[in-house]
């Protein structure tokens, strides 16, 4: 079966991308979770710890609190209230920390952090999985044992008001509500106006048990200026009005029913330094929780810092202060300062309802929980539980009761404290069977693409795929069945379930079947090489081919990023190594048009260059040229057998030998733009000192508008069905012209420098380096990819989740459309990629005779793209009991997976690009 080696590239990464999505399937996996399902009453509780007679209390104490109303500030961070900030912006609320009747934490949230899984973790007490961050887009609803679960099933009413992911989440949970969107973070106003527009009205009433605001405003402004931006002060002023109007009701209508509320005062995440979230850093994880009640007593004088707990301690804690169940799969603790003022015996019954379910828990997902640390204390403590409450029965007032019932709570809090870390530490387990069939899969490939390296580079950009024959051979049947027997065994004899065990039988099969294919295509390109000796045959026919420098640079450079992926710290700091890399490309490129301008290929001395017949008096003129004029220009040659003086047209000779360090200034002044990454992205940049205001970005955005009416206009000629290589031609630089003038539009302001750079390197490296230097199709592609990842980085993308810029998605919308949204914040996020993508595959199909040139680009960028990703889920297996394993590897990961399917798209655009090519020639 004969295949154009772009269409081969093309297929060959869908295949990958199909096995890295398995494999990400199986490495993000559920977390710990109990075998019992949600129930649709009250369990009954279990009994009360006794040593001889049986107990009196077998029920759950009476609520702690009459109502409950929840505040949560999206993106709140722990030092807008406990810090400066809060002292200046929030000072009722500063008030009630320090002096009033509450009691004050840090609650640590896990990455990642981002709005969903932090609403899953607050209310179920249970770590989310890390896949959870590509669910916060659309959420589903939350099947796990909740409080609000259980609040319904004990007749709480509850109302809620503010984001709709809540909603999402628990649908027919509220008796009344109204969701606003979280996505539309360009509105930090109206998005919270509609939250407080009901709060008179309600606290006016007495219909209802649970009150719940979630307020957007705060991380929307951290979207779109950050956390030092003096938005962030005027909307803390106003959260802390609404909670001194919160505050003061509650009081009020605790005069009248001499029952205390609760006031919960926290935060989903924080806020990042660059004002986004979803990773790791201390900014993000750290958020404030506020618990403030009359039931709380406080001597004048008594001075509290906030204590470090976790976030999903507050599910126990809200469980038991409504006297509903604890969540089955919860792994947090009772906050016991909650407590500590009930009497004793409560005090005990909930520190042993709250150990009883972790302990069951732990049952449930470790096989060796008699031997943990945590469950031993537990039994101890259940011991001495029983015994005091004999002793308390028994009217016992004495000194060795109170005694008893101190070493008794110890010995619960140390229990509670050991359960809950062991079963936060055992968050998850590997679902290896599919980590294991997608690493096949994509290794599969990857040695696909290398076999037919040799093909492509040195013959024509055709191949014949060995398909058709191990598919009807007895070693393509054998395979299967062995695969199949596996499955079946795997399937039948896991404890835990695996994600391809749970897919229908013919989806399975699907699989079994593609993995034999490749594996059957894998042997007969061996053999095939093996008996025509294609090595030899191509060293005959170019006995003087060899590596130049900058070949070898290319290669020994995408070599050494895919080894750097299996350190933390280099993923980390990616970007340092593009940086190191395009600016040691720009050093060889310099030496090579020094070499060819003084000494040449001949070894004979020149003394001028020759260039383009269009001249190159000016870079933006030439630029401009490019837009209007399709002259048929010079072919890209595969051999380098010629000195730059044999091509058409002349040129002064400083501009050629100037061109690479130009690029290298431009890289240099890009890399100051935005700081990255984690070690540096905490200095100064650039790009601060270019968002000084609003006019700036009014006359941008006038300039842009300008822009897209003219490329609107030649976008709408590209319509038209070409039939010669002159109107093609002009349709691919529309394309190009398009891709352009959209990340202008969705770039931030300060990063249209980063764009402009990017424009004028591509117009400085097309003119005197590569048409002059006559590269071939594989060298200019592996720059292309190299300056795409460079430029990545350059825009302040990293490694890390919380770069994301979601306000890209936003852009010219005026309600949240996750279609459109999502495309656009997938496009700003690789901008830099995408343009050089798109440049490459203009640049080769613009010369005349280009021949195979565009196959040849197609399979190489899949296959460069192909060799990091995988090589990573290589190592993320073997690193996957890393300590940083969550905060670094993963979130790298889940960047690999898409660029690669971005990188599937663009060989698709390839393919059809040159198969249309072929077809009307």
């Amino acid at each position: 079966m004969r295949l154009g080696s772009g269409a081969f590239a093309a297929s060959c990464v869908a295949i990958e991308v199909i096995g890295v999505a398995i494999f990400i399937r199986g490495f993000f996996p559920a977390p710990v979770r109990s075998s019992a399902g949600p129930e649709h009453g009250v369990e009954t509780p279990a009994p009360e710890p006794m040593a001889g007679a049986s107990s009196n209390w077998t029920k759950l104490p009476s609520p702690l609190f009459n109502k409950v109303v929840i505040v949560l500030i999206d993106a709140l961070r722990d030092d807008f209230v406990f810090g400066s900030k809060g002292v200046k912006y929030m000072p009722y609320t500063t008030y009630l920390v320090e002096k009033g009747a509450s009691h004050s934490f840090v609650a640590e949230a896990k990455p990642p952090t981002v709005t969903m899984p932090r609403i899953k973790a607050l209310m179920t007490g249970s770590v989310p999985g890390f896949v959870d961050v590509i669910r916060n887009l659309n959420s589903p609803v939350l099947l796990e044992d909740n409080v609000i679960r259980q609040g319904k099933a004990a007749g709480k009413r509850m109302i809620f008001y503010g984001d709709e992911t809540w909603l999402k989440l628990f649908p027919k949970h509220f008796v009344e509500y109204d969701g606003t969107t979280s996505f539309f973070v360009s509105d930090y106003i109206e998005v919270d106006n509609n939250v407080t527009r009901h709060l008179d009205k309600v606290l006016q009433r007495g219909d209802w048990d649970v009150l719940i605001l979630h307020y957007l405003g705060l991380d929307h402004i951290g979207h779109i200026s950050g956390p030092n931006s003096p938005l962030i002060g005027h909307k803390l002023s106003e959260m802390d009005s609404i909670l001194m109007k919160i505050h003061t009701s509650l009081l009020s209508k605790e005069r009248e029913t001499l029952s205390p509320s609760l006031l919960v005062v926290c935060g989903d995440h924080g806020m990042s330094e660059t004002g986004s979230h979803g990773a790791s850093s201390t900014e993000e994880v750290s958020t404030p929780l506020i618990l403030i009640s009359s039931a709380f007593e406080r001597k004048p004088g008594d001075v509290r810092h906030p204590k470090h707990v976790q976030q999903t301690d507050l599910a126990a804690t809200l469980a038991i202060g409504l006297g509903v169940p604890i969540p089955k799969d919860s792994v947090g603790s009772l906050l016991f300062p909650v407590i500590e003022g009930r009497p004793m015996r409560e005090q005990l019954r909930f520190l042993h309802l709250n150990t009883l379910q972790l302990s069951k828990l732990l049952q449930e997902n470790i096989p060796s929980y008699e031997k943990d640390p945590g469950f031993e204390q537990f039994k101890m403590a259940e011991r001495l539980h029983g015994n005091w409450v004999k002793l308390h029965l028994e009217e016992n007032h004495s000194d060795i009761l109170l005694g008893l019932g101190t070493k008794v709570l110890r010995q619960y809090l140390g229990a509670l404290k050991t359960l809950s870390l062991s079963l936060s530490t055992q968050v998850a387990h590997y679902d290896i069977y599919s980590m294991a069939v997608g690493t096949v899969v994509v290794l599969e490939v990857l040695i696909l693409f290398l076999l037919s390296t040799p093909h492509v580079l040195c013959r024509k950009a055709e191949l014949d795929v060995p398909l058709l024959s191990p598919v009807f051979s007895l070693l393509f049947y054998m395979i299967f069945l062995v695969l199949s027997a596996i499955h079946v065994l795997v399937c039948t004899s896991s404890e835990s379930s695996c994600y391809l065990c749970s897919l229908p039988w013919l989806a399975a099969g699907g699989v079994m079947v593609l993995v034999s294919v490749l594996l059957c295509a894998i042997l007969s390109a061996l053999i095939r090489m093996v008996i025509d000796g294609t090595l030899l045959k191509k060293r005959a026919a170019h006995p003087g081919s060899g590596w130049s420098e900058v070949d070898l640079l290319l290669l020994l450079g995408t070599v050494g990023h895919v080894l750097s992926l299996g350190a933390s710290s280099f993923v980390e700091e990616e970007h340092q190594t593009w940086y190191f890399l395009v600016n040691t490309l720009c050093l060889a490129l310099s030496q090579e048009t020094c070499r060819s301008y003084f000494v040449g290929d001949d070894c004979e001395p020149q003394h001028h260059f020759q260039v383009e017949e269009q001249g190159c008096s000016d870079i933006l003129a030439s630029t401009l040229l490019d837009s209007t004029s399709y002259n048929t220009p010079e072919p890209v040659r595969t051999g380098k057998g010629a000195s730059l003086s044999e091509a058409q047209g002349s040129c002064k000779w400083w501009t050629v030998l100037a061109s690479p360090w130009l690029v290298l200034i431009c890289c240099r002044l890009l890399r100051s733009l935005n700081q990255t990454g984690v070690q540096g992205a905490h200095r100064p940049d650039l790009s601060h000192w270019l968002t000084r205001g609003i006019i700036e970005a009014r006359f941008v955005y006038v300039f842009v508008l300008g822009i897209l009416f003219t490329g609107t206009k030649d976008l709408l000629k590209a319509q038209v069905i070409a039939t010669d290589y002159k109107t093609r031609t002009i349709g691919l630089w529309e394309i190009h012209s398009g891709l352009v003038l959209l990340a202008a539009l969705l770039l931030r302001p300060h990063n249209l420098p980063v764009l402009a750079f990017s424009l004028l390197i591509q117009t400085v490296m097309t003119k005197f380096i590569w048409k002059p230097l006559r590269h071939d199709a594989a060298e200019i592609t592996v720059m292309h990819y190299w300056f795409g990842q460079a430029f990545f980085y350059f825009q302040g993308n990293s490694n890390n989740i919380a770069t994301i810029d979601i306000s890209a998605g936003f852009v010219g919308l005026d309600t949240y459309l996750e279609v459109p949204a999502t495309f656009l914040t997938v496009f700003g996020t690789y901008v830099g990629p995408v343009l050089w993508a798109s440049h490459l595959m203009h640049f080769l199909s613009s010369e005349a005779s280009n021949g195979p040139a565009l196959s040849r680009a197609c399979f190489c960028y899949a296959l460069i793209g192909s060799v990091p990703v995988a090589t990573y889920i290589v190592l993320v297996t073997s690193l996957r009991y890393h300590l940083f394993i969550w905060s670094v590897f993963s979130p790298k990961l889940l960047y690999e997976g898409m660029h690669l399917l971005i990188t599937a798209a663009l060989c698709a655009v390839f393919t059809a690009t040159d198969q249309t090519r072929h077809t009307r020639a």
